[in-house]
């Protein structure tokens, strides 16, 4: 299992931590670094600082992680064999269901990190899937290797998964799933969904994510 703190630091880091000065440069990473920059500069506007601009803030920072995740992919990949069976409508659905999931849960803690540092080290194109390695420097001296995979749609690099530690992001949930799902069903699974969505939605004051439906 990955463990949550880790995560929410990897997806975190992805979008607002400071870049070391050693960096490997390439187009994948370069548009990772893009979506730092558009963070950071949302983060450093007047408009949003403040505790009333919480959900404000965080409603622009979801919509920079909409523009560099492909949620679709990330959706399709955890649920694996289960996707097949469902109808285009319930694939949209779980889509923007997970997607909102994952934004309210990690990408919403990146005003409780501060200190730590990304590195980028490496970076592996094959075809239309890259994989750029990274390494975060936490504030105490940990030095945690982090691996973004990623597809190319047209011209942009998004990333489908996240490597920590050797435990891959992807792979976490598609376990999660199947359990839930073998055990109970895939509308339990949903359900589940739904109602840790709707205790998020209740703390962060905003609405449900309306995604892009996933393309087939």
């Amino acid at each position: 299992m990955i463990r949550s703190g880790l995560l929410g630091v990897a997806l975190a880091c992805l979008l607002v931590l400071p870049v070391a000065r050693e960096t490997w440069a390439g187009l994948p990473t370069d548009q990772l670094k893009g979506a730092i920059d558009r963070v950071v500069k949302t983060l450093d506007d007047a408009a949003y600082k403040g505790e009333d601009k919480v959900p404000a803030r965080r409603r622009a920072v979801r919509k920079v992680a909409n523009d560099i995740f492909d949620f679709g992919e990330i959706a399709r990949r955890s649920l694996a064999r289960h996707w097949q069976p469902l109808t285009d409508k319930q694939r949209d659905e779980f889509v923007m269901l997970f997607a909102d999931l994952l934004e309210r849960s990690y990408i919403s803690k990146i005003e409780l990190y501060g200190g730590e540092k990304i590195l980028y080290t490496g970076e592996r194109v094959e075809g239309d899937q890259a994989s750029v390695a990274t390494r975060i420097i936490t504030k105490n001296g940990t030095d945690v290797p982090i691996d973004y995979r990623m597809l190319k749609r047209g011209d942009r690099w998004l990333v489908y998964d996240v490597n920590i530690e050797g435990v891959s992001l992807v792979s976490n949930y598609r376990t999660q799933f199947n359990k839930i799902i073998q055990t109970a069903s895939y509308n339990d699974l949903v359900q589940k969904m739904r109602t840790k969505q709707d205790a998020l939605v209740s703390a962060d004051q905003g609405p449900p994510k309306q995604a892009t439906p996933v393309k087939r």
